[in-house]
């Protein structure tokens, strides 16, 4: 908050900041899949900006958008330190984009929880020259500048994390097709109905649980149609009665959400491809739903 006493440069630098914001959350938040984490490095960014001898900044985007980018990567090496002893498997928090929909920028795909699960496989430099090109759409030439590598270096380090993220991901269905899958899950669920549910999986279709330690889940991926089958309608019969299950939007996509007397238990979202439903991602750690408390 600025107060009444807060000079008039102050209150130019904080227009300024404010007007950037979106884009400088957005960027830290795909580099670390963490709202937490992302907000840290954006209120690190606000104290350097004031700070700054703020005249001697000719553009004031820039510099807040290469001090978030560097911010974000060294978060990012730190983060993968503390991911490695994390309980179980680690998946992105998930964003509420209904709610706040500056965060899905130029191109959408860059903030699904899929893409951003295989972000963690990149280097961070890799992760940060994807995330200015592909979510921002910068060109290579301004993402060296930001990163302080040659424009040629950044152009490489976008190939190498392309080309990683298209061998990794299978063949993307229309944005109906996946809306389609997911309500087809949720009624399967609904009914308990193990054949039609999986009907809907591909044959290696593979599970992934995120309890963080505060709730119990799989430790390890689950593999294979029958069994993450059996395993979702496991996880409803553990949820109970009184459990609510209704469609939101979550990071730029239709997602499932379990919720019981208005406190959200359960986030579930999928890769789907041509086959059926590859991967579900189902976030279980309290922690990671705090966006989706009603």
């Amino acid at each position: 908050m600025v107060g009444q006493g807060t000079d008039g440069a102050l209150v130019g630098a904080l227009e300024v900041f404010g007007a950037v914001r979106p884009r400088l959350f957005g960027i830290a938040y795909r580099m670390l899949g963490s709202v937490a984490e992302a907000e840290d490095v954006v209120q690190e960014a606000w104290l350097r900006w004031q700070q700054t001898d703020r005249s001697q900044v000719r553009d004031p985007v820039g510099f807040l958008v290469t001090t978030t980018s560097r911010l974000a990567l060294n978060a990012a090496t730190s983060a993968h330190a503390r991911r490695e002893l994390y309980p179980g498997p680690w998946l992105p928090e998930p964003v509420d984009t209904a709610a706040d929909p500056t965060l899905q920028a130029e191109r959408t795909e860059s903030l699904e929880l899929a893409v951003l699960l295989l972000l963690e496989r990149l280097t961070p430099t890799e992760r940060a020259v994807y995330v200015l090109r592909e979510a921002f759409d910068y060109p290579f030439r301004r993402i060296g500048e930001v990163l302080d590598v040659s424009e040629a270096y950044a152009r490489q380090l976008g190939r190498r994390a392309r080309t990683h993220l298209v061998q990794q991901r299978r063949v993307r269905v229309a944005r109906a097709d996946h809306d389609r899958l997911l309500r087809a899950i949720l009624a399967a669920a609904r009914s308990g109905e193990l054949t039609r549910l999986e009907e809907l999986l591909a044959e290696t279709a593979t599970s992934y649980a995120d309890g963080g330690g505060f709730v119990r889940a799989a430790q390890v991926p689950i593999v294979g149609r029958d069994n993450v089958a059996r395993y979702v309608l496991g996880l409803m019969r553990k949820f109970g009665d009184g459990v609510s299950l209704e469609i939101v939007e979550s990071n730029g996509q239709a997602a499932l959400l379990a919720s019981r007397r208005g406190t959200a238990i359960a986030l579930v979202t999928i890769e789907a491809s041509p086959a059926g439903i590859e991967r579900l991602f189902i976030i279980l750690n309290p922690q990671k739903l705090t966006q989706f408390q009603r």
